[in-house]
């Protein structure tokens, strides 16, 4: 297949050691000193969406430094992905390993994973608390074989946010520090099988498949509250930098007439297909891919790439490369600011609508009583989000369905399901 250079990003040595320990002090309630995490670069947009190089760190994590992957094809990946599976396995019981295993095609695939809380919507597989040291980094150690540098520090950042807010907010939600990791299928370099990993703002839907050579992260949910924070380091942390650089470097790059066809109005909208729910796709509204120049197309699918972008190289070009194939008949809207400047106004949403990719970006209007003295938690502060494949999502091994728990996985507005936070019992909103 060929791969045009929109399709095709650089990679940034990886860091894999450093991250590791990160995030098992995050989960174990250690110190953690991080940088920004980062996130995809594609050459279109390098020059205007600049994200942190420096490495992360940890004082006191007491784990031992994992060994590096360095998977550049899908391939790879997979067997990475693969092997630290098989190796986590082997740190489990037989009662955690049939908790931890379901079937490929079961339906709880689709049914256990939401942007509300855990306590709230059950996850499936094991929750990383409940387990031992070991047991949490041979977990880590499966996400470190699927994701790339930038897609892990964006995962380290989303849970480090958490648990930042359950260390210093007023919300009494206790289950922001929580993960689950779930295995669907048997772990092969052959046949296909799923890694699911999440919590309250994270909920990652890898399905893998040697016999096709393919990886596919739709569905997937990306949160994060707060944006910005300073960690006990006094390092900056913001870990959707490059989503909003990259979403940004696209909006300025349309003209006054593209952005008039865009632009929905001041107003944020709330989230049309929120994670754990059922979805309709909405299309139809606002500027219409056909219309944009080859360079605009090549920043598209930069935001893109955030979310289809999170394996290997070889992975990445070949799902950009099937979005981009459709990207004319595709329809992007926006609304909400127009400047990338977390200092004023209420944030920003924007949808991207097409044939082979569904994208939400949706700031909350509500801190879900997540509330820091000096820290943005609402708005900006306060974004979830999901990609999905309209003729993909989950390999086309299930079917999606609502999340367990109250009020399904649509969540009303695509909140958290607390009050103020558009929450069970409200209003599902119109498509943009």
């Amino acid at each position: 297949m060929k791969h045009t250079t929109a399709s095709t990003r650089a990679r940034r040595p990886r860091r894999r050691g450093a991250l590791h320990l990160a995030s098992l002090a995050l989960i174990g309630g250690l110190t953690l000193t991080a940088c920004a995490p980062g996130g995809p670069d594609d050459a279109a947009m390098v020059a205007t969406a600049q994200t942190s190089t420096e490495q992360t760190s940890v004082s006191g994590a007491g784990f031992s430094s994992s060994s590096s992957v360095d998977a550049t094809t899908t391939t790879e990946t997979i067997s990475a992905t693969r092997t630290a599976a098989e190796a986590f396995m082997a740190t489990l019981s037989d009662e955690q390993v049939e908790t931890l295993t379901y079937g490929y095609d079961d339906e709880t695939r689709s049914t256990s994973w939401s942007n509300f809380p855990v306590t709230f919507v059950e996850r499936a597989g094991l929750n990383l608390a409940e387990l031992t040291d070991e047991q949490k980094s041979a977990a880590l150690g499966v996400l470190e074989g699927l994701l790339n540098d930038e897609a892990y520090q964006t995962v380290v950042g989303i849970m480090n946010g958490d648990q930042y807010l359950l260390d210093n907010s007023t919300s009494s939600e206790d289950s922001l520090g929580q993960y689950y990791i779930a295995i669907f299928g048997d772990p092969s370099d052959t046949e296909a099988w799923a890694v699911q990993f999440g919590g309250h703002h994270l909920g990652i839907n890898a399905d893998l498949n040697g016999a096709e050579n393919s990886i596919t992260f739709a569905p997937t949910h990306l949160g994060v509250q707060p944006a910005v924070y300073t960690d006990a380091s006094g390092q900056e942390i913001q870990s959707f930098d490059a989503i909003y650089s990259s979403a940004f470097a696209f909006f300025d790059s349309l003209t006054d007439e593209q952005r008039e066809a865009l632009y929905q109005g001041e107003q944020v909208e709330s989230m049309v297909c929120a994670p754990g729910g059922t979805c309709d796709f909405p299309t139809g509204t606002g500027l219409l891919g056909a219309d944009l120049t080859d360079e605009q197309k090549s920043l598209l699918l930069g935001v893109i790439a955030n979310w289809a972008g999170m394996a290997d190289e070889e992975t990445t070009a070949a799902t950009l490369t099937d979005i981009e194939a459709t990207l004319d008949t595709t329809y992007i809207n926006w609304s909400g600011a127009t400047e990338y400047d977390m200092s004023t106004g209420d944030g920003i949403y924007f949808q991207i609508s097409g044939p082979d990719v569904y994208i939400e970006f949706a700031a909350q209007q509500g801190s879900a009583g997540a509330d820091v003295d000096g820290v943005t938690t609402s708005g900006w502060g306060h974004v979830h989000t999901i990609y999905r494949d309209p003729t993909d999502d989950y390999a086309g091994s299930v079917t999606q369905q609502q999340s367990s728990g109250p009020g399904g996985g649509s969540g009303g507005s695509g909140g958290d399901g607390v009050p103020g936070a558009g929450g069970p019992g409200g209003v599902p909103p119109e498509a943009p």
